[in-house]
């Protein structure tokens, strides 16, 4: 057994605060727990009844017959803390604390109490998962240790989905729309403010059942990173999706979240970064998390990301290739063999190709989709289909359809989605197995995300993953390095950076132009103190020899005039890209190292097009950020200009992935700005240079 078992499969529950009345807080769970099968024994505690529910009550915890597994706190304040300690000093292995009013409101004394609760369970051991939890649910034994309306609402049916959330509210909805498509859920928490037990362990903990097949969370926090970093390579273990929704993406749903759970807000990109490592997908609202449940849960696994379309509407063909592309799924290019052998079975007017009309013939003629659909089936070009029927009913032979439909599913492992928008008809689809909506957005949406999800499994798998190498700083001291340093820095670790002569005293400009050879310079301020040289007027352009002295004079006396120590003036071959790229890097006080790849310049901030990638990852991880940005689209080159060399690129940002690995390099931050981006011409050398870098640096630990 785990070290949390005692939570989903209890010998015994006391419920402290236990009330007569079922629909109560301290009633629920001993409704639910009786109603839903619990075979355990359940011990209601108050002092001021003999019986709770049809059970012997107890007046305390000390007059129980026997110790048990877990308690239920349903009382408040000070009781609750009170009620936490002595079950700590009995022994009991976990406290479930329903009760709120304490770290979530950021009242002084909220978090003193919940100090003391977490004080309490340390000194012996004891879990405690909330408080301000709605409790924990599995509905395969009958511990239904909660107090969810949803339960009685929409009543449970034990299933292959699993729900743990921060949020009561995020376990119930998502349990209430499942369980009205009819799927059933094995398991739904709300853990409230995880001050011990996080959502993440408890998540861990529900992989170790092999009847799950897909994981749903609801996160604020990433606190408990190396639990998240196990659920995520224990699902990809066993072939379970997980499909994370996030709170806290907005300036204002940060605030919430801070103002509900205490949860620090990160940075939103570095999460995608996190979570697409690790193969989680990460849902955008609630749909999204639901959405596409129905076909995580079919046996087939998808090959790949293209579609097939058909329907008896060439309106709906039409809107599901719009569909498609809004979604990023390629249309399948069907074979020559599949168009001769979908000739042989469609009207002659029908179109042959993808998006395939069967056209109102299905009227007269039901075994069409019997026969298009199998032709699909065996092109290698299809790994997902999409059917439309936007009118039935009277006439048409659907139950002829809804078993043709499922032969195909049985058969031919391609996973398929229907939009029909007539219930009625759904149903009879539904009734043999076929995930159906109602109509084609939402039909393509959730197979975009359940092709892309799985894509994003299969790279996950390829990586080495483990534990993430969390670094952070000890320690505030924090070092600036200046130009000439961070440019010396950076090309060791990896990042080629521009030609360039340190000048320390005006008489050594002219020698600095002649060494870096013919051609205007670049003059730079050089120090420490001051990272936007710019905005200071410390950065000429264009400077040729005979000028290079005074304008190194002019910088000195700039620098002076503004109190910046003067540290020297660099002199920079002058070097001119197709497009401005940009690398960064820090470390993240929640995820470590991080390095950002992107589109750079001066605009890098008010208009920023970057991704971001969580060391370690690979050449081809990088090159699929840099497909990502919205600079893609020119860098292979566009209207004359050349394609500049993206692998160079990539290669860096590894290179400076790999680095920040390195604790004794203690680098803090790190902003290469601009690299450019230089025309590819052969395999002779980096077509990229640094030619600005600030580098920061401070003491680091694992």
């Amino acid at each position: 057994m785990s070290s949390l078992w005692f939570f989903h499969r209890p010998g015994s529950v006391a419920i402290i605060g236990a009330s007569n009345d079922p629909e109560k807080i301290g009633g629920r769970p001993i409704r639910y727990m009786r109603e839903f099968g619990f075979e355990g024994v359940i011990y209601p505690i108050n002092p001021n009844r003999v019986r709770i529910q049809g059970i012997t009550a107890y007046p305390s915890l000390d007059d129980l017959p026997s110790l048990p597994d877990v308690a239920i706190i349903a009382v408040s304040g000070a009781n609750a803390v009170a009620q936490i300690v002595r079950c700590a000093d009995l022994g009991v292995k976990g406290c479930i604390v329903m009760s709120s009013g304490f770290g979530e409101t950021g009242d002084e004394q909220g978090l003193a109490w919940q100090n003391e609760m977490l004080a309490a369970a340390a000194r012996t051991g004891m879990r405690i998962v909330g408080p301000n939890s709605q409790g924990l649910a599995n509905f395969a034994t009958g511990a239904v240790l909660g107090f969810s309306t949803l339960f009685t609402e929409e009543p449970p049916q034990d299933g292959p989905v699993a729900i743990v959330s921060q949020s009561g509210a995020l376990c119930s909805v998502p349990y209430g729309l499942l369980r009205q498509a009819g799927i059933g859920v094995r398991y739904a928490h709300g853990t409230g403010n995880d001050i011990d037990v996080t959502a993440a362990e408890l998540a861990a903990e529900i992989l170790e059942d092999p009847d799950i097949s897909l994981l749903l969370l609801y996160l604020e926090d990433f606190r408990d990173l190396d639990s998240i970093a196990r659920v995520a390579t224990k699902a990809l273990e066993r072939g379970v999706p997980v499909i994370a929704l996030k709170g806290g993406r907005s300036e204002a749903g940060q605030r919430a979240a801070a103002s509900h759970t205490g949860a620090l807000a990160t940075e939103e990109k570095v999460v995608d970064a996190f979570l697409e490592k690790y193969g989680i997908w990460r849902a955008r609202s609630t749909h999204d998390l639901v959405s596409a449940v129905g076909l995580y849960l079919r046996p087939t696994v998808p090959k790949g990301e293209r579609l097939a379309i058909v329907s008896n509407s060439g309106a709906i063909c039409v809107l599901a290739a719009d569909a498609a592309q809004d979604n990023d799924l390629p249309l399948s290019q069907l074979s020559e063999q599949s168009q001769v052998d979908l000739a042989a079975v469609l009207p002659s007017f029908a179109s042959l190709d993808n998006p395939i009309d069967v056209t109102a013939a299905l009227l007269t003629d039901s075994s069409l989709f019997g026969r298009v659909l199998p032709v699909l089936g065996r092109d290698e070009s299809v790994d997902a289909c999409f059917l439309g029927i936007p009118v039935s009913g009277r006439g048409y032979d659907v139950e002829r359809f809804a078993r043709d439909v499922a032969d195909f599913e049985a058969s031919a492992g391609v996973p398929l989605v229907m939009a029909v928008p007539q219930n009625d008809i759904a149903e009879r689809f539904r009734a043999h197995g076929t995930v159906v909506y109602a109509d084609e957005w939402q039909a393509v949406r959730a197979l975009s995300q359940y092709l892309h999800h799985h894509a994003l499994i299969a790279r996950a798998r390829h990586r080495t993953l483990g534990r993430p190498r969390i670094r952070r700083v000890c320690g505030t001291e924090r070092v600036v390095l200046n130009e000439s340093e961070s440019l010396g820095i950076i090309d060791r670790l990896g990042v080629p950076t521009v030609e360039h002569v340190l000048v320390t005293h005006p008489d050594g400009a002219p020698a600095a132009v002649e060494a870096l050879g013919d051609g205007p310079v670049v003059i730079k301020g050089c120090s420490s103190e001051m990272t936007h040289k710019s905005e200071l007027g410390l950065v000429r352009v264009g400077v040729r020899e005979a000028d290079a002295t005074r304008v190194v004079e002019e910088m000195f006396d700039l620098m002076a005039r503004a109190g910046i120590a003067n540290e020297g003036v660099i002199v920079a071959r002058m070097v001119k890209g197709v497009h401005e790229g940009m690398l960064g890097a820090r470390v993240d006080p929640v995820f470590g190292p991080v390095v950002v790849i992107g589109s750079g310049g001066v605009h890098v901030e008010a208009m920023p097009d970057v991704q971001f990638l969580l060391p370690p990852y690979s050449i081809d991880d990088a090159l699929r950020a840099i497909s990502r940005l919205r600079i893609a689209a020119v860098l292979g080159g566009t209207r004359g200009e050349p394609p500049v060399d993206i692998e160079a690129w990539a290669r860096a940002a590894v290179n400076l992935g790999d680095a920040l690995l390195d604790d004794k390099l203690e680098i803090h931050e790190l902003d290469v700005n601009p690299l450019m981006l230089l025309a590819k011409h052969g395999d002779v050398q980096p077509a990229i240079r640094a030619v600005d870098a600030v580098v920061i640096r401070g003491s680091l630990k694992s």
